[in-house]
């Protein structure tokens, strides 16, 4: 991702936050744009860790208050299958995102597949069972570590 990109990600990040009418402070700010930046999902650790190279001593809970502020406004996902953190690539509208996730090379891709969600929830509606969130990861290959 380039500057330009980034700071598109940020603006766009800003002005959700200010529609919402929450505060996306300097630290939020922080913690989200090394989710956008990385090339890796993040565990909180390792944001805490890349934090105390331009932040005087961060704590845990100061980084996981930021994460569940992302993770509120869906500025982030969780992968639950990794304990770690993306940036979401399009907070604009709320969705069940899904995650395909390399078991390789660790590459993460965010889909939106409104099909899977409509079938989910017609199988929710079958059981009779009601779904407070919903957390769909497919773990595999991706095509480049397969031509390897």
């Amino acid at each position: 991702m380039n500057k330009k990109q980034l700071g598109e990600i940020i603006s766009r990040a800003e002005s959700l936050c200010d529609q919402r009418g929450v505060r996306f402070t300097s630290l939020r700010k922080r913690v989200f744009t090394l989710l956008c930046t990385s090339d890796k999902p993040l565990s909180a650790y390792e944001i805490l860790d890349l934090l105390r190279a331009s932040t005087t001593n961060p704590a845990p809970p100061t980084v996981y208050r930021a994460l569940d502020f992302l993770l509120q406004q869906r500025l982030a996902h969780k992968l639950e299958s990794r304990h770690a953190f993306v940036g979401c690539s399009h907070p604009e509208h709320p969705h069940s995102s899904q995650f395909l996730i390399c078991g390789d090379c660790g590459d993460v891709n965010e889909i939106d597949n409104s099909e899977l969600i409509k079938n989910l929830a017609s199988t929710e509606k079958k059981t009779g069972f009601k779904t407070r969130r919903s957390v769909v990861e497919f773990l595999g290959t991706c095509a480049e570590c397969l031509n390897k």
